[in-house]
């Protein structure tokens, strides 16, 4: 099983006065990763990327330490829990070498934006996935 790993730059203003990273952001930093890891899968043309399309039907995020803000990056490592004929389960931890500040799921459904409806992966997007699964 391999992992795709995002080093997610920490902003000034994700940080309260305490210097916490908002635990609200942990969502952000998930959507960032996942956007960069599917860059490869997505189509190039608005019309492919509408048909092809994919939503998030379900998230969850436990927060296991306070992030405290920095100029370092914190390292989210994604990877395929479980996957679907039309939806897959992305697992993800947000972490450095020797801290584990959160970890969480999230459930992407593939959907086409022009129909409205739920659609099934494409062989192409079925192969991408299984780089990074568990089975």
């Amino acid at each position: 099983m391999h992992s795709y790993i995002y080093p997610c730059p920490l902003r000034w203003a994700d940080a309260d006065a305490n210097g916490h990273v908002n635990n609200a952001l942990f969502l952000r930093f998930m959507e960032e990763a996942r956007t960069r890891m599917f860059r490869e899968v997505l189509a190039d043309d608005e019309a492919g990327r509408r048909q092809n399309a994919f939503v998030v039907s379900r998230a969850s995020v436990e927060y296991r330490a306070p992030l405290h803000y920095r100029e370092d990056p914190v390292d989210v490592h994604v990877r395929v829990a479980h996957s679907r004929a039309v939806s897959f389960e992305l697992a993800y931890e947000i972490r450095d070498a020797d801290q584990l500040y959160a970890d969480g799921t999230v459930t992407i459904a593939a959907f086409n934006l022009d129909t409205g409806r739920p659609r099934r992966l494409t062989e192409a997007e079925r192969a991408f996935i299984a780089r990074y699964s568990d089975s």
